[in-house]
């Protein structure tokens, strides 16, 4: 199965799910709050989102909804990037 994102983003979240396993596949409807994405972590990956794909999140969709599964997290990162989710 190829991954619905790029290598980075999956670094990106892997290194934000502390609870996920190094062998467990990201799965796009993963909870990343039961993979230890907590608040701070959310807002950290907020930033090294930004950063990675030259974005800004806009405030209104800093939420935990928003950043509830890899699937809807990269949703937003193609949206503001003007990239196609594949």
């Amino acid at each position: 199965m190829t991954p619905l994102w790029d290598a980075r983003f999956e670094s990106l979240m892997r290194d934000a799910l502390r609870l996920l396993d190094p062998g467990d596949p990201l799965l796009p409807d993963l909870s990343t709050a039961d993979h230890g994405l907590d608040s701070l972590a959310m807002v950290q990956l907020m930033l090294s989102i930004e950063d990675a794909y030259g974005i800004s999140i806009p405030d209104d969709l800093v939420q935990p909804q928003s950043f509830a599964t890899p699937e809807k997290l990269w949703a937003i990162v193609c949206e503001l990037s003007g990239a196609q989710v594949q």
